[in-house]
């Protein structure tokens, strides 16, 4: 009798619903059940449809968008030439990860349920919609979820009655096993992992180019709360092209203190060299670590120390731990029961991996080499949105970056692993080299010359902008309305003698929103109300109203999505009531012709 197959596919941006699937792929271990798991778009989706059982566990990313790393399947699976038939042979069940604070909540997830029934799929449960929201996460959902699956899952596939359900708390195999080597080669990894690409090949996730760090100013106050850089690379020879709108992806770094910290809490000697070898002969080894690699390469490179941990973390280390305290602590994180301590304590001061280690070093002394890739996840890419054009500066790509540095209950401050690492960075003193690559984003500038546009970014949400508003300059565009908010004028007006030179020129026209701005230069008094870029844009409203209407301008907006997109969308269905005497039913309407006709655009961002 063939042992029953599982397959869980996943599509993840952040790398959550990556760790959902893999805990489902363990789960499905400890049942008996062969399974492999394995990202949406390293899948041949034409094989498919050979598939008995098919778990999607998918993120929804932006505006309703699916995860990078699922894009090539999602074009497939909506082809309009596929029968209605193609999946009749297929049993599937969806999870979708998502956050209720977004317009498009569990999108992805949603439409890929509907289109797998249209395709004559067999739903074993319905969509399980996990949500950020709530106060245990997405976990709320994904626990009861998983038991109506499991039920259903072992309903066609019973555990073989020769075998037993594998205890939770009995450690399953490794994924890789760290080969030691006797003698310590000579790596220059940076240059292996990095730089041997083939004649045209552009960058990319697995072969970054190693860009020279140019400058790195600092571009609000000593005095301000904000530590904001405008970084400049330096990309010749890389191949890379870019236009306004467009992303740069960048490979940070753990500092040297976390990476000896961890290397201590382990007792792993840093300087040991190895070579990886899959369990499963056809797993493949990440693409990101040489061969050989050494262990303060892997800490420092590759494993995601200072993030906050998941809740399979913990089940893996009390798997591992020999220490029985710390062993019923880490089983009862892991636990369904415990999610709500388990947040109180990781979740809420957003308490990181190397600090939990710290917590427990009985059982990080404990930790078999071979498992570091299964405790802990790789370091993700950040994305920053390109803030400069070719036209204006050839060879070179710049960012605007805010530093992210914040307080929790706990005594040592929270910091962002790429911002930190990037402002930490002083090419003054020595070569700096920064992994890197470019994406297309969603956003795109009109190619009609005469074409106005509407720009709304407040704080860094002004970068794609500086980046547009450049190009445009270059091409002789006028008609560039950019509407730009910060805290205070003299603290952080982020390129502020950029923009009066080019108002002067004839090619700019700038609105400012200062939410705390002083009176009369005077810091004990502050303006009595805040003012935000919705407020100018209702200020503003006969303009806009224009521009749009009688025009055909664009409008853009860009910047943190907590509330900020809600407020301008509030404010231009409030001008087009005001200036172009729509009802409100029909200014709703106006806004939703505006997105589907691509003239309304947002980039934003948690």
């Amino acid at each position: 009798m063939l042992t029953p197959s599982i397959l869980i596919l996943f599509g993840s941006q952040t790398g959550t619903a990556q760790d959902v699937a893999e805990r489902i792929g363990r789960e499905a271990r400890r049942k008996r059940l062969q399974c492999r798991v394995q990202a949406l778009d390293s899948y041949d989706v034409v094989n498919l449809i050979n598939e008995p059982l098919v778990i999607f566990v998918c993120a929804t990313t932006g505006q309703g968008d699916p995860p990078d790393n699922m894009k090539n399947f999602w074009k497939f699976i909506f082809r309009r030439n596929l029968p209605p038939t193609s999946l009749c042979q297929m049993n599937y069940a969806v999870l979708g990860l998502g956050d209720s604070s977004y317009a498009k909540f569990n999108f992805v997830a949603k439409k890929l349920h509907r289109r797998l029934l249209q395709l004559g799929g067999n739903a074993l449960l319905p969509i399980g919609l996990g949500d950020d929201q709530h106060d245990l996460g997405p976990d709320a959902v994904i626990d009861p979820w998983l038991l109506d699956l499991w039920g259903k899952v072992l309903g066609l596939y019973p555990v073989p009655s020769d075998l037993s359900v594998i205890p939770a708390d009995t450690p399953l195999p490794s994924k890789f096993i760290l080969n030691f080597q006797d003698e310590t080669p000579e790596i220059s990894s940076e240059e292996q992992h990095s730089e041997n690409r083939s004649p045209g090949e552009l960058p990319s996730e697995h072969k970054p180019f190693l860009a020279s760090m140019v400058s790195n100013q600092r571009v609000t106050t000593e005095s301000h709360f904000q530590d904001v850089r405008l970084i400049e690379f330096d990309i010749t020879g890389s191949g890379i092209s870019f236009t306004a709108g467009d992303i740069v992806m960048i490979q940070p770094q753990n500092s040297a203190s976390d990476t000896q910290q961890f290397c201590h809490l382990l007792n792993l000697d840093p300087n040991r060299c190895f070579v990886l070898q899959p369990r499963e002969p056809d797993a493949p080894c990440p693409v990101q670590l040489p061969h050989p690699c050494t262990i303060q390469h892997l800490v420092s490179h590759y494993l995601d120390i200072t993030r906050v941990p998941h809740r399979s973390f913990f089940e893996i280390l009390a798997c591992l731990s020999h220490h029985q305290m710390e062993r019923e602590k880490l089983l009862e994180f892991s636990s369904a029961q415990g999610q709500e301590e388990l947040y109180n304590y990781c979740n809420r001061p957003r308490r990181t991996i190397l600090e939990v280690l710290g917590d427990f070093p009985h059982s990080a002394a404990s930790i078999p080499p071979d498992y570091l890739l299964d405790l802990i996840p790789p370091i993700r890419p950040r994305a920053y949105s390109i803030a400069s054009s070719l036209l204006a500066h050839p060879l070179r790509l710049q960012i605007l970056m805010a530093v992210v540095q914040y307080q929790t209950r706990l005594r040592k401050p929270r910091q962002g692993l790429c911002s930190s690492w990037l402002a930490s960075l002083d090419p003054r003193k020595g070569p700096v080299r920064v992994p890197l690559w470019v994406r297309n984003s969603t956003m795109t500038f009109p190619s009609e010359p005469n074409t106005p546009v509407i720009m709304v970014g407040p704080g860094t949400g002004v970068a794609p902008f500086r980046a547009a508003i450049q190009e445009r300059v270059a091409q002789g565009q006028t008609g560039n309305y950019l509407f730009f908010g910060c805290r205070q004028k003299d603290k952080d007006f982020y390129c502020e003698s950029e923009w009066q030179e080019l108002i002067q020129r004839g090619f700019l026209t700038l609105v400012t929103a200062f939410s705390r701005d002083q009176v009369n230069n005077n810091a004990a008094s502050l303006q009595e109300e805040k003012i935000y870029v919705q407020h100018r844009l209702r200020e503003h409203g006969a303009l806009v109203w224009e521009l749009l209407d009688q025009h055909g301008a664009y409008f853009y907006l860009a910047g943190n999505a907590k509330s900020m997109p809600a407020s301008v969308s509030e404010a231009l269905t409030s001008l087009f009531q005001s200036e172009g005497g729509l009802s409100g039913p029909d200014a709703a309407t106006y806004l939703t012709s505006l997105e589907r006709a691509m003239r309304f655009q947002a980039e934003t961002w948690a």
